[in-house]
């Protein structure tokens, strides 16, 4: 029975970040993410340039930019700037996380990551599964 409701709650939580995804003004991916604790969301990201840029992601070559923050390093950087904690927190994202995303959710207490889109490279979830992080893929419908 609890298994079923935390189904449904993942489903719900994973197409929220999928809306907030469109927030973004990257054109080659959009990704949003939600961090969810005691079923509250406590921080929220997509992925685009730091506050204060021009809010373009791709240059001339549609390459995008290395200064560009993912999704996840941006809900997290915004926790650190709040009065909220991540200790225990459920992270929901639409692309699984790179390595260097996966690095940030381990440090900041996160226990479960859901995502909804397979990347090419499995680096980052491979980290986050060492470090005893729970990681669910769930589809997003």
């Amino acid at each position: 029975m609890e298994s079923n409701k935390q189904e449904k709650l993942d489903s719900r939580y994973l197409r929220m970040a999928r809306i907030w995804a469109e927030n973004s003004y990257c054109v080659r991916r959009q990704v949003g993410c939600l961090v969810v604790k005691d079923k509250r969301i406590i921080s929220d990201g997509y992925n685009g340039t730091p506050s204060g840029f021009e809010n373009v992601c791709e240059d001339d070559n549609n390459v995008t930019k290395p200064y560009v923050l993912h999704a996840e390093a941006n809900a997290i950087t915004k926790l650190a700037r709040s009065h909220n904690n991540s200790d225990g927190a459920t992270l929901y994202v639409t692309a699984s996380p790179c390595i260097e995303c996966a690095k940030l959710i381990i440090q900041s207490g996160v226990q479960r990551v859901v995502y909804g889109e397979k990347y090419r490279l499995e680096d980052g979830i491979d980290l986050l599964k060492r470090a005893g992080i729970e990681v669910v893929y769930k589809e997003v419908k």
